[in-house]
């Protein structure tokens, strides 16, 4: 794969990948779910989907809930992370609602069992809506607390055979420190499983990294808000920070 350079008509460096959107991406400054911004996420899904990868999202819902710094106030943890669930789903139709729009047909997958709004996970169904062309966007993360919507991403990834995970963050990409407390922070241009491990990085929770190295999944780290990064990340381009096992 060149990760380096691509012509005008270079083919995409992957053929199925696994988008990982945090619910804050689609927060404006007033809104929960600004219109614009999801409209905007949707356009560059429906770009790269054009290209003839086939695309599954995973989505949090900080943007409406954080079931952790929920529990951290006193709430019972379990019932703060199922409440986050809940703010996940709200987020999938948001966007699969934005993705209509702009003519990408999609089908929402919940972990918990909401018949009327959305369809349960199924392995086979959500890798044959991808074979079909559809955009699959997984929602209610593993369906189980304690687990957080990155962990779900690796799952996910995992069990549809996802080539990469595409992180996208308000960042371009990982840092040895906070870049907005640090303004020495360093950038990774690459760094291995067990080094973000062993640095604690916060991009991604422990859980999700051990997974992703299990199965051997590489997770790229890039900022979504920069116009054509979504689609230089899948023709190959060097993009933000890649996390793999060498």
């Amino acid at each position: 794969m060149d990760t380096t350079t691509s012509s005008p008509h270079a083919a995409p460096a992957y053929k199925r990948i696994l988008l990982k959107l945090s619910g804050e991406v689609l927060a404006g400054e007033k809104d929960v779910i600004d219109r614009a911004v999801a409209l905007q996420i949707a356009r560059q899904i429906a770009a790269i989907h054009n290209l003839g990868i086939e695309v599954a999202i995973v989505i949090g819902g900080g943007n409406i809930w954080r079931g952790l710094t929920s529990s951290q106030a006193g709430m019972d943890r379990t019932t703060a992370d199922y409440m986050g669930m809940l703010a996940t789903i709200i987020n999938g139709l948001g966007l699969q609602d934005a993705l209509g729009h702009v003519g990408i047909s999609t089908r929402v997958q919940t972990a918990i069992e909401i018949k009327n709004v959305a369809e349960p996970f199924i392995r086979g169904r959500a890798i044959r809506h991808l074979e079909k062309g559809r955009v699959v966007i997984f929602v209610a993360g593993t369906g189980n607390p304690f687990f957080s919507t990155d962990t779900a991403a690796a799952l996910r990834a995992s069990e549809i055979g996802a080539e990469v995970i595409l992180k996208a963050t308000k960042v371009d990409g990982i840092y040895d420190s906070d870049p907005k407390k640090n303004p020495d922070a360093k950038r990774y241009d690459k760094i291995t499983y067990i080094e973000a491990l062993r640095n604690r990085l916060a991009v991604m929770d422990s859980t999700a990294f051990s997974l992703c190295m299990d199965n051997k999944v590489p997770i790229i780290v890039f900022d979504m808000f920069r116009e054509e990064n979504l689609h230089d990340v899948v023709m190959g381009k060097r993009v933000g920070t890649l996390v793999s096992d060498k």
